[in-house]
């Protein structure tokens, strides 16, 4: 019977402990996959702060490679060259391309006919010179002929180097003359990748990488292609031999991870993906951050601690069982110690929370930075008009003075005819103030109609209101100047479609630049003619300046070049922009003989 009981004993503890490690062994599984969850979650959300930088990073490049095919599709020497192609060498072209090609650290840049061929190239004279050659067969050449713009990733046809092609189509009087082309070879932007210590690469619409922080997965593929979609790859990238093999990727269940298989051990990544078609249509940006570290260092430390506090509660509760009944000073100490881990609990609650809120912060603040600087930029075109006001504020600030001199002396005056009784001159005085405060009026209204924001509407606007405005907002200077101005002969006032603000900011600039173009010239002079021709209306700024070498004339219209000191190179930029959204065009003429001379080409209106 005691032997059968001291069995049933044993058997009753084993059981227990049994039942204890499996609760033990559960519970530290369990604290390891919060851990892990937790510790991907975190992985992710450090993944989504980078990756708008690593998207930024490569579409920042596009738009501003973008933007020279879209200059070079207005440049009269391109148009010039394609009107005449194969009647003679372009080597002033190829000079210019190569010279734009080094500042736009570009990989090359080459201007095509409309038949495909390329006329002139930044690499004429090379071995690798793309001069006659054929593109015909390039989507980035057919598409640009029919929509006007294109765009295309693939191997150079001579180079045999991958890159992404930007063209833009150049045109006359709306007829096609070939198209300008920019290819660019993304490798800064790949090193950039691999030293931000993520792994980034971009697809196109098929799933092949293109541009990648992992060389050798360039052309792989997410997933194995199609018949159809490879040949299409083949063709659109001009790789008529590769085989597309999938990238070695293995995707978890929606849970956000990725392994990736290769030599050794296999990694896990926790992966994010953003869409690029606003930049380049079908592209996808994918960044995949390290994780076998992060995660396997929390499932660790949290399976420990949760084996340490099991452990301690277990033993905490063995004790108290084992004392209850003895001495209360043990029951205190117990409770203190208690109390004791719930205040560690309490002040690390407090401690992350106060990091929440902290990271909440720091949000919100780049949320704010981010819109400051969208701001700044819609307010470029206003800070070069307030900038030009703050220019002419001195000439104004002395027609101002004139007046106000003669309102204090017709006052006294008339306060001492009224002072005598004589009532008519007192009267003649002060209609003379009115009309002084009038000129006031009239001048400080045009100060502030200046510097108002302008409205998107346009409206029928006679030219010369324009030009009056102007000339009588730098009045003050012109007059300090001594420059002789010669307004438009006749009193016809041709109608344009236009705001009157934007086109004043246009003559304002032409007519500051040429006021600094005659300091310490000899009989200064500036003529403004208006002329019409059929349904077009023209307003020429010419002056008897030095006028504008070869060099600073080619260039004038590109962002910041200029031939000022101070001068941020922007003004003649920002005034053809303008033209441009008023329907017409703001162009140097090049039959100036001596000096400078601008024509602004607007449409009429009846």
């Amino acid at each position: 019977m005691l032997r059968e009981a001291v069995a049933r004993l044993r058997d009753g503890r084993w059981l227990v402990i049994v039942i204890a490690l499996a609760i033990l062994a559960g519970a530290i599984a369990i604290a390891g996959r919060i851990a892990t969850g937790q510790a991907t979650n975190d992985l992710r959300d450090s993944a989504l702060a980078a990756l708008p930088l690593a998207a930024g990073t490569l579409t920042g490049e596009i738009e501003k490679q973008r933007l020279v095919p879209l200059v070079l599709a207005r440049d009269d020497a391109v148009r010039g060259a394609l009107r005449r192609a194969g009647k003679m060498q372009e080597a002033a072209l190829n000079d210019k391309l190569k010279a734009i090609a080094g500042d736009a650290s570009a990989s090359a840049i080459y201007v095509i006919d409309t038949a495909g061929i390329a006329i002139s190239a930044s690499n004429a004279g090379e071995p690798t010179s793309f001069v006659g050659i054929d593109y015909n067969f390039r989507h980035y050449f057919n598409e640009a002929m029919s929509k006007g713009s294109a765009s295309q990733y693939g191997l150079g046809t001579i180079s045999g180097r991958p890159g992404l092609y930007l063209a833009s189509r150049v045109d006359d009087n709306g007829k096609p003359l070939g198209v300008a082309v920019l290819k660019v070879e993304l490798d800064g932007v790949e090193a950039n990748w691999r030293s931000s210590g993520f792994l980034v690469f971009v697809t196109d619409e098929r799933g092949v990488v293109l541009a990648t922080s992992q060389p050798e997965w360039r052309f792989h593929a997410l997933a194995p292609l199609s018949a159809e979609d490879a040949a299409a790859a083949h063709e659109q990238l001009q790789l008529p031999d590769a085989a597309f093999e999938p990238l070695p990727i293995r995707r978890g269940a929606g849970d956000g991870l990725a392994t990736i298989d290769g030599p050794g051990k296999p990694r896990q990544f926790v992966e994010v993906v953003q869409d690029l078609s606003g930049a380049v249509p079908g592209w996808r940006l994918w960044l995949l951050t390290p994780a076998d570290a992060a995660l396997s260092s929390a499932a660790n430390t949290a399976r420990l601690t949760t084996l340490l506090g099991l452990l301690l509660t277990g033993m905490l509760a063995y004790v108290f069982t084992r004392r209850r009944r003895t001495r209360r000073l043990r029951q205190e100490a117990l409770a203190r110690m208690n109390a004791e881990l719930e205040s560690r609990v309490s002040t690390r609650t407090a401690e992350l929370t106060h990091s929440n809120i902290a990271l909440a912060g720091e949000i919100a603040e780049r949320e704010n930075a981010e819109a400051k600087v969208r701001r700044l930029r819609d307010d470029l075109a206003q800070a070069n008009r307030l900038s030009i006001l703050g220019q002419i504020a001195a000439g104004v600030a002395h027609e101002i003075n004139q007046p106000v001199a003669a309102i204090r002396t017709y006052a006294e005056n008339a306060g001492r005819f009224l002072e005598t009784g004589k009532t008519e001159p007192a009267s003649g005085n002060l209609t003379s103030i009115v009309s002084m405060t009038e000129r006031i009026g009239a001048i400080t209204n045009t100060l502030r109609t200046f510097a108002r924001r302008p409205g998107v509407a346009a409206s029928p606007l006679p030219v010369r209101e324009a030009i009056d405005g102007a000339l009588s907002l730098l009045s003050g200077r012109i007059r300090d100047s001594g420059v002789t101005i010669v307004k438009p002969r006749g009193t016809a006032s041709p109608m344009v479609m236009a705001s009157r603000i934007r086109l004043e900011q246009i003559l304002v600039n032409l007519l500051q630049n040429a006021l600094d173009a005659m300091k310490d010239q000899p009989d200064p002079r500036i003529e403004i003619d208006l002329a019409q021709r059929d349904d077009r209306v023209l307003i020429s700024v010419r002056d008897n300046g030095p006028g504008l070498g070869p060099e600073a004339a080619g260039n004038l219209f590109m962002p910041f070049q200029t031939t000022k000191e101070k001068g941020l190179g922007l003004g003649l930029v920002i005034s053809q922009e303008i033209a441009q959204e008023l329907g017409g065009t703001l162009r140097l003429d090049p039959d100036s003989t001596r000096g400078a001379s601008f024509t602004i080409d607007l449409r009429r209106i009846e």
